[in-house]
């Protein structure tokens, strides 16, 4: 017991060794709690290294904010897409074994992927992956509403994903690539992705507390929660967000301790305690350009900004006349920023558990104005006078605020009418269903109200314990039914990619379970202006119709009476009810019109 005292009592001071004895940071944790006060964030971490050293890493606020368990440097965090970095340096571990060239077509690894279009499968490379200039936006909606744990499921939906641009013709950040990198690794290695990461960094680097899942985030001691503020501002906690198959974009749980390690390998031409990590080839190139984000103009706050380009899963910038390697991360409830000055041999480190916060910006910021030694811009100062105009703004623009709707206007169809399973292919499939006289669908888990916006355009607003949140009306994604020519509802339009027109989901109506004795009533030939029809059952309790010199056609039933044509799109049937119940006509109708046949008497 007197030796595992003895442990923890080093550790401690470790840590206040770490906080306290370079000079150059005096003064700075006063600059981080101002941070932690002006975003109203539950907490965070930061770790600085020089060199091969850790100089500074510290813990502020709490992981668990309701229980007040502070956070300390070996809090574990979810990095998000400061993951990306991981996935690529993989492929540069295979390229300096010979396994693949960057220039490689990523259909050489895995065969059964498709792109859009013939001139994407043919042009499209590795490299292309890696620096996001495939031509594809985000189409994020794809894994964040649809998620699956199978990468080959999330792979196959490549195919359907609509380009804004050409190969190389613009940088656009597609989570995607990452994707296919992580499976090319698995391809060449026939372990996952996860194996990878765990085997070939985690272990070698001592990022010993580090998870590539939330399974394993959930399941370790010292793991934070993710928090957002609500719209009165108040901080409230998150449920954690399953990246499940999409891991190689942004999976990775780690601690700034761990991280540490990581930023010495990469400022360190990819070596940790002696042992080359990583390529070192590799490491220069991957920070250095390869694609063109944009101009990347100085401003009042960055007078010295010089450009603002992408590497292999980082972006590069300049912050006051030194260049910067950096990588944030998002995802629900946790912000972070990897941050390296090669050129500098400095590295920062920041985790926060706060919703697309500005803590991990701010907090990097501060840390380089003291470690470089540069004029110190009041970040915390900045960011609270910013934050305080926007809410004014926002609170003085309410009663201005209108919804952009058409007032007065109402569906074209009865509610019934929209009900059904909606699919696109790089997307997924859910439902659209009427309880209590209203519609709901749910997404990921998270049932939602569809609100009536104006004639076929709808909402989708969160239910949450069971209420409607009304706050949103008429700020939430919308989707809008069309028609085809048969008068039905055939597709919903959502706007889930901005880049592109409303991603259009196929809708199929949802079908009920008819038995034979009931079906059996609908059997009989009836008469069409002079044509014969004929409507019998096989296959199992199957009706089916048909007419003399075409196919026989499978009849579907989607309520009572009715029936859509299984390989007819606009095509349905209805049978006439008599006031005795017997069925004694039957209506066509179709894309040409409505046509009524009688049944025919049986002699």
């Amino acid at each position: 017991m007197k030796n595992r005292l003895f442990i923890v009592a080093l550790t401690l001071v470790s840590t206040l060794v770490f906080s306290q004895t370079d000079k150059r940071l005096k003064g700075i944790e006063k600059q981080f709690n101002s941070v932690l006060e002006s975003t109203k964030a539950p907490g965070f971490a930061v770790a600085i290294v020089e060199g091969d050293k850790i100089i500074y890493a510290k813990g502020f606020g709490y992981s668990d904010y309701e229980n007040k368990i502070p956070a300390d440097a070996n809090t574990l965090f979810a990095i998000g897409s400061s993951t990306k970095a991981f996935t690529s340096a993989l492929l540069g571990l295979h390229r300096e074994a010979d396994q693949l060239t960057f220039d490689d077509r990523p259909r050489q690894y895995i065969p059964e992927l498709e792109f859009y279009n013939d001139e994407m499968d043919n042009t499209i490379t590795i490299k292309d992956l890696m620096r996001h200039s495939t031509g594809l936006p985000r189409h994020d909606g794809s894994w964040y509403f649809f998620p699956s744990h199978s990468k080959d499921s999330m792979v196959a939906k490549v195919k359907y994903h609509e380009p804004f641009t050409g190969v190389r013709e613009q940088w656009y950040y597609n989570n995607f690539g990452f994707l296919l990198q992580g499976v090319i690794t698995e391809r060449i290695t026939g372990k996952t992705w996860e194996e990878n990461i765990e085997n070939k960094f985690f272990k070698p680097l001592g990022m010993n507390r580090s998870k590539t899942t939330i399974d394993g985030m959930k399941t370790s001691t010292n793991a934070a929660f993710g928090y957002e503020l609500d719209k009165d501002r108040n901080i409230t906690k998150m449920t954690y967000f399953d990246i499940t198959g999409m891991s190689p974009a942004g999976s990775i749980n780690s601690s700034v301790n761990d991280m540490s390690h990581w930023l010495m390998t990469w400022i360190n031409d990819g070596k940790y305690k002696d042992q080359q990590i990583i390529p070192e080839n590799y490491i220069k190139e991957a920070m250095s350009s390869q694609m063109i984000v944009a101009a990347g103009l100085p401003s009042k706050e960055l007078p010295d900004a010089q450009f603002a380009n992408y590497g292999y899963g980082w972006f590069l910038h300049s912050y006051k006349g030194h260049y910067m390697v950096e990588h944030g991360g998002n995802i629900d409830g946790f912000s972070a920023s990897v941050a390296l000055f090669p050129s500098d041999s400095l590295g920062i480190v920041v985790l926060a558990n706060q919703n697309g916060s500005a803590v991990p910006r701010l907090i990097r910021n501060i840390a380089a104005d003291y470690m470089l030694n540069e004029a110190k811009t009041e970040w915390a100062k900045k960011h609270k006078e910013d934050t305080e105009k926007a809410l004014k703004m926002q609170e003085d623009a309410k009663d201005d605020i209108e919804i952009s709707n058409v007032k007065n206007t109402t569906p074209s169809h009865t509610q019934l009418d929209y009900t059904g399973s909606y699919k696109h292919n790089g997307y997924g499939t859910f439902e659209i269903k009427s309880e209590n006289d209203s519609l709901f669908t749910e997404l990921n888990g998270i049932k939602q109200y569809l609100n009536h916006y104006h004639y076929d355009t709808f909402e989708f607003i969160d239910v949450k314990n069971g209420k409607v949140d009304t706050t949103a009306i008429g700020h939430s994604t919308k989707i809008t039914f069309s028609t085809n020519v048969a008068g039905d509802i055939d597709y919903g339009g959502i706007e889930l990619e901005g880049l592109l027109d409303p991603i259009a989901f196929k809708r199929t109506p949802n079908t009920i379970a008819v038995d034979a004795e009931t079906l059996e009533q609908y059997v009989g030939d009836y008469d069409l202006m002079g044509t014969e029809i004929n409507a019998y059952i096989k296959d199992e309790n199957v009706l089916y119709v048909f007419i003399k010199g075409q196919p026989e056609y499978a009849l579907i039933p989607t309520a009572t009476h009715k029936f859509n044509f299984k390989t007819l799109e606009g095509f349905k049937i209805e049978f006439i009810e008599s006031d005795d119940k017997s069925i004694n006509e039957v209506k066509f109708i179709q894309p040409n019109g409505t046509f009524v046949a009688k049944r025919k008497l049986k002699e």
